[in-house]
């Protein structure tokens, strides 16, 4: 009896700390933008699709279309960007649902190649050289499947495509898409702690994890409707036919991948290769899922040769 009445009490004191923890609230996003200043680009507005897309554009030369991950947005390019922009015409867009694009009330996954045919009709460009990041390298993936004629040429980046069912998700990822979590992320303060947590899974070095950099992920999060979107998201993130349409791209394509990734193991380089007819392959030492972020010089280098 008396080991059962010690059970309770710290049962109840777990949950105590639980409710107080919950209870600190979260404060708002602190200051975010000052990398647009560094890399000197404006946040602009485009009509895609029925949606407001925002984006950065820099630079002059052939276009080159820059598709972040899940739960990015345009800021994981700021290190690159200013590079990449010497010799390219660079935009950057926010997905809907992430960044400052549109949060739409419902939304698959296989929307997100006609949002970027859309997009790039906006702004008058017929072909494209794309990059595209983990989620980004599935979009891009299912547009040069779709889209063979408008793709000049691809970069892939520790990219999805083989690996969207739930079960072959990073757990946070499952955790994000479970039902009900969604919602719950809404009411409650959890989303600092939880873009901290999977930024330092994404990161090789956890040093790179600044307080500047959590506050540019959590401020889109933070969104009403944010964390709603991305749960529904990954519900259905397999709406885009991969990986059965990467078998389609004819594009020539480089496939750039972190030695430690630990969100998409580096064997998933290999069948991206495999699947794309002459597709090659790069690797990154000393990163996780994110090189253009960790490793940025190395990261314009191989693009530049490969551009």
């Amino acid at each position: 009896m008396k080991r059962r009445r010690i059970a309770v009490l710290a049962l109840a004191a777990l949950l105590g700390a639980l409710v107080l923890w919950l209870a600190s609230g979260e404060r708002a996003a602190g200051p975010t933008g000052a990398w647009m200043l560094r890399a000197q680009v404006t946040p602009r507005l485009a009509e895609a699709d029925g949606l407001h897309v925002r984006y950065v554009r820099g630079g002059g030369g052939p276009p080159l279309v820059l598709v972040h991950g899940i739960a990015s947005s345009i800021y994981t390019w700021a290190d690159v960007l200013p590079a990449l922009a010497r010799t390219h015409d660079v935009i950057a867009l926010d997905l809907p649902g992430f960044g400052a694009s549109d949060i739409p009330a419902s939304f698959t996954g296989d929307r997100y190649p006609r949002v970027l045919a859309s997009f790039l009709d906006g702004l008058g460009l017929p072909r494209v050289s794309l990059v595209g990041h983990s989620l980004g390298g599935a979009v891009a993936s299912a547009f040069a499947a779709a889209y063979p004629e408008r793709v000049e040429k691809l970069v892939l980046v520790d990219a999805a495509g083989f690996n969207l069912s739930a079960q072959d998700r990073p757990w946070l990822l499952r955790l994000s898409g479970a039902p009900g979590a969604g919602a719950l992320m809404e009411r409650l303060p959890l989303r600092r702690r939880l873009v901290t947590l999977g930024l330092r899974q994404v990161f090789h070095e956890d040093a790179r994890v600044t307080p500047e950099k959590v506050e540019e992920y959590v401020a889109p999060m933070a969104r009403p409707g944010a964390a709603r979107f991305m749960a529904d998201l990954l519900r259905g993130a397999d709406s885009m036919g991969l990986p059965e349409a990467i078998h389609r791209i004819r594009a020539p394509t480089l496939v750039v991948w972190c030695a430690d990734d630990p969100w998409v193991p580096l064997e998933h380089a290999d069948r991206f290769v495999d699947a794309i007819p002459g597709a090659r392959k790069a690797v990154i030492e000393g990163c996780g899922h994110m090189p253009q972020e960790e490793r940025p010089q190395e990261f314009v280098e191989l693009l530049a040769e490969f551009l």
